[in-house]
């Protein structure tokens, strides 16, 4: 007997992200299955993302759920994600979901596949891709901070990550980033005294010094764990350059390290940080409306990922100007910047028509669900941005490794092609 997924309640709370910040956490109950989603929450966020809450905050958003959008959904099948998502923005009626809040929405959608699941007693990433998804993601993890995520005397550019490009598992992969994250605080303790062990949102170490120390730092952490356990782990770097892009001055402002770059010296800069580390991956280098700068980068910056977030927020449009522009050759996707999963996936099936690497990401701010590892392997996304350590990191990295223990021999990580 087919188990039952039509919906029969939706409910919403309040709860809190790893920052300690209010969120909207969802439940939604069908006769035989149950899900629950909470929404995470970024500090550097792109401008067109959609709008996380409605006016009044998180309490609205609950209040919403309850009296507005759960009567609308009672009924609908939880089987039928596209349907439900589509009811959601029928509900809402605008463009960037400023009426229910778009981690409302995206809350609503995750726990509608999590209880399809649920009912049917299969993971989540099987709801949602099929019995037939073997990859797994290579993890990029964020190894020292800045920017925003650390604040204090932390570098300018907020992420200096590892990325493991070859290895034989999903397993490798993870104990070669913890690897690099130890060896990264040996080398920082011994550069710089004054020390204590502190780290940023994400868990990533928040040392007192310039970002092409750090770069120095994190370079030779990556080589040593390479030579160490046969996978090669490479350096890569989230700029974030649009927190210190002055607009009216037309420069960026490294407050750290007392410098102003126009974009033609951000462009040189970073080509001369790309050859000279050897860096895979380079996200938000350029501000968020500067697609001619990221493609004049992506053009120059040869076997190198130039990665748009803020530049795409998960949005199709945004996406497609990038690729007629050929702006960027990967994209991050962070599914709450769009709002519900089936915007999601319609972003990263466009971005793997034009060549693009999708990378599935979590946020600063983030809860202790397990559902973005399901969507990195559900979305077929090579790499999955989810951190090193830390508790609302590391579960989700386990989770990994239990799809990969489930996939058993059929299982392999995806194949990367990167300088």
């Amino acid at each position: 007997m087919r188990p039952s997924t039509v919906i029969e309640n939706v409910h919403g709370r309040k709860v809190f992200d790893s920052r300690g910040n209010p969120t909207i956490e969802v439940d939604v109950f069908t006769e035989d299955g149950f899900g629950r989603a909470a929404a995470p929450a970024g500090a550097s966020r792109g401008i067109h993302e959609v709008v996380s809450y409605p006016e009044g905050g998180v309490e609205q958003a609950v209040k919403l759920t309850r009296e507005l959008i759960a009567p609308e959904l009672l009924g609908l099948d939880a089987d039928d994600q596209e349907t439900v998502d589509m009811v959601l923005h029928e509900i809402d009626g605008t463009q960037d979901f400023s009426k229910i809040g778009g981690n409302t929405s995206y809350a609503i959608s995750l726990a509608t596949a999590s209880s399809a699941a649920s009912a049917k007693c299969i993971p989540v990433f099987q709801q949602l891709a099929g019995a037939m998804t073997k990859e797994l993601p290579h993890p990029l993890g964020n190894v020292i901070g800045g920017g925003k995520h650390a604040g204090g005397k932390a570098p300018d550019i907020q992420e200096f990550l590892s990325l493991p490009v070859k290895a034989e598992s999903f397993a490798e992969s993870l104990s070669a980033n913890i690897k690099v994250h130890k060896e990264a605080r040996r080398l920082i303790e011994s550069r710089d005294g004054s020390f204590t062990g502190g780290k940023g949102d994400e868990g990533a170490w928040a040392p007192n010094l310039n970002s092409e120390d750090v770069l120095e730092i994190l370079s030779t952490a990556c080589a040593t764990v390479s030579d160490q356990t046969g996978a090669e782990v490479k350096p890569c770097l989230d700029v974030a350059a649009s927190s210190f892009w002055e607009p009216k001055k037309k420069h960026y402002d490294y407050r750290r390290d007392g410098l102003r770059r126009d974009t033609g010296e951000q462009i040189d800069y970073l080509l001369g940080l790309i050859e000279s580390f050897n860096l895979a991956l380079v996200e938000d280098p350029l501000h968020e409306e500067d697609f001619e700068g990221f493609a004049e980068l992506t053009e120059k910056a040869e076997g190198c990922l130039i990665v748009g977030d803020d530049l795409f927020t998960t949005n199709r449009e945004r996406l497609t100007k990038g690729i007629e522009m050929g702006a960027c050759n990967a994209i991050i996707i962070k599914p709450n910047q769009i709002g519900t999963l089936t915007d999601a996936y319609d972003a990263t099936r466009l971005a793997k028509s034009a060549n693009y690497i999708p990378i599935l990401s979590h946020r600063s701010g983030e809860t202790s669900d397990t559902h973005p590892a399901h969507l990195a392997v559900a979305f077929g996304c090579p790499i999955i941005k989810t951190g090193v350590v830390g508790g609302e990191r590391i579960v989700k990295l386990n989770e990994l490794l239990r799809i990969e223990e489930a996939l058993g021999p059929r299982g392999r990580i995806a194949s990367l092609k990167i300088r």
